[in-house]
């Protein structure tokens, strides 16, 4: 296995010194804004559009997305890439529906969100689960899937590298808090964008071409919609289970929402999520097909590979010159670096703002913002600790833990979605929904590890396919959402101003400038969100077989 040049370590090393600059610049603007609560963890509410569109992109896109989309375009074509591409859609859902509704309820997190919609309660559940899926799923991954990165690309020990990687976003995340990680995602997302596209385009030369690109590769490599009989990407579980996990993990997980939450005002923030649904039609052709290529390159004798995670990094240790190979590596340092800064922020706001908070409610300014210092120095400690563990974990056991996401997110999406656009829906409703969404979501976890010994209607519901099991549990806890709160009081007008379609203006501030949108800029908006989702139906012409 070759190791990167001397030149490469270079590139690797100026790519860490920016990072660095920038983060300690932007932790060096100390103001009382930065200081308080507000500050630390939201960036002052005042970050523009263009840098939230690419911290929604950079959060998003961590190395299991460059070693798992390209793998498994590798193993099956760009269908895999459905789910970017829906993110397009789903992002403007956020932008147009959910933006107005977080911003003019002041909030700091998705769980206080759920405490004045329904109650204490569901607050609780859910930044519970949040927390608990952060460090479990978001840290642990995103060392496992960066481990293929240095192994293939480094030759060395992965934990040398995950151990430097993992301190050195710790240390600017706590240096300066949400907006050091915002500025340090839009220089990674320049980084990352670039370098992909450069692997993508040396593929393709190196190949010959579009033309031999499909030669060199089976006609349904290129076809996104899968008979509704595939295993993993059925067209069915596209259309109904896909845009429900996308609900859940664009428009209520903190670790994105975050973001948006930081921005100045409902049009930049709204702007921000059209720029980012740009952004992310992008991981189908710089992630995905890169993946395909390196089919093709191994079908022609031009690559060898050991396994199908190792497309894309095998690519760049293959095929790109000196230097420009430390670049592109220094890509995939920006997609680690960004996705554990998010995590480690993100999560550090529940911790602080939905757990601390809540049992110290007389805490004050400078108390909250060094609890949160204190939560992500103990996330980064996790993440260490970690470390020596990884070697032991499956994959197996690493498929079962991204599964958890995708059974605990429906009834999260129910409450969340019919909260918003029904006020007739309450608290009993929505922590039975939660309560039984959790059960049927468990159960099918449980089985689904046991599923060879079980037969009958046992079998069936942990084989489903998980798309369609998100689908169907999303339609059994939206009706035991809507049946219980039928069955129950309705909540009172005055604790629903602000927090529903119905009640969205009773609670603002007619002289808050941030939660007022210019007409132009609506107008301007609607035709860029047109402009995307006609993008989005052009993308599944082109790859429609």
């Amino acid at each position: 296995m070759h190791q990167l040049a001397v030149l490469d370590w270079v590139v690797i090393g100026l790519y860490f010194a920016a990072i660095f600059a920038v983060a300690w610049w932007v932790a060096g603007r100390r103001t009382a804004t930065h200081e308080s609560s507000a500050g630390y963890f939201l960036a002052g509410r005042n970050v523009g559009w263009f840098v939230v569109g690419t911290a929604l992109f950079a959060s998003n896109i961590g190395s299991e997305h460059l070693v798992g989309l390209a793998g498994t375009g590798y193993d099956s074509g760009v269908a895999v890439g459905q789910f970017e591409v829906l993110a397009s859609l789903i992002l403007l859902v956020l932008g147009w529906i959910f933006v107005p509704f977080y911003l003019k309820s002041g909030v700091y997190t998705m769980p206080e969100f759920l405490e004045r919609r329904y109650s204490p309660a569901a607050r609780w559940y859910l930044a519970v689960i949040s927390i608990l899926g952060y460090v479990l799923t978001k840290i642990s991954v995103t060392l496992y899937a960066g481990g293929i990165v240095y192994v293939v690309l480094l030759g060395g020990n992965f934990w040398t590298g995950a151990l430097i990687v993992v301190v050195a976003t710790g240390i600017y995340t706590v240096l300066g808090g949400l907006r050091a990680v915002l500025y340090t995602e839009m220089v990674q997302t320049l980084v990352l964008i670039g370098g992909s596209i450069l692997v993508t385009v040396v593929g393709l030369a190196e190949l010959g071409g579009l033309g031999a690109l499909r030669a060199a590769t089976d006609a349904s490599f290129f076809d996104m919609w899968q008979p509704m009989s595939h295993p993993s990407f059925p067209w069915t579980g596209i259309l109904l289970g896909a845009p429900i996990l996308g609900i859940w993990y664009w428009c209520t997980d903190q670790f994105i929402v975050q973001r948006v939450l930081s921005a100045n005002g409902i049009d930049d923030a709204r702007r921000g999520t059209i720029f980012g649904g740009f952004l992310k039609l992008l991981p189908l052709f710089i992630f995905v097909i890169p993946g395909v290529v390196a089919a093709a390159l191994v079908n022609t004798g031009q690559l060898e590979l050991a396994r199908a995670d190792h497309a894309l990094p095998e690519m760049i240790r293959v095929l790109l010159p000196v230097g420009v190979r430390g670049l592109v590596m220094a890509g995939f340092l920006a997609a680690l670096m960004s996705s554990l800064a998010a995590v480690f922020n993100s999560c550090s706001t529940l911790i602080t703002w939905d757990v601390y908070r809540k049992l110290r409610p007389e805490a004050s300014e400078r108390r909250l913002v060094l609890v949160g210092k204190a939560s992500t120095i103990f996330l980064v400690g996790l993440g260490l600790a970690w470390i020596p563990f990884m070697k032991h974990i499956s994959g197996q056991l690493y498929v079962y833990l991204q599964s958890v996401q995708a059974y605990i997110s429906p009834p999260i999406a129910a409450v969340f979605l019919i909260g918003v656009f029904w006020k007739r829906v309450n608290r009993h409703g929505a922590i039975a929904s939660l309560a039984v969404g959790f059960v049927l979501g468990a159960a099918r976890l449980g089985l689904e590890l046991v599923k060879g010994s079980t037969s009958g209607a046992l079998y069936w519901y942990a084989d489903i396919n998980f798309l369609h099991f998100a689908a169907l549990l999303f339609v059994v806890c939206s009706a035991v959402l809507v049946a219980i709160s039928l069955m129950t009081p309705a909540e009172s007008e005055e604790s629903l101003a602000g927090l529903t379609f119905a009640t969205s203006d009773q609670a603002v501030d007619p002289h808050d400038e941030r939660l007022a949108s210019k007409p132009v800029r609506v107008r301007t908006d609607l035709m860029l969100s047109v402009v995307l989702v006609l993008c989005v139906v052009l993308v599944w012409l082109v790859f429609r077989g």
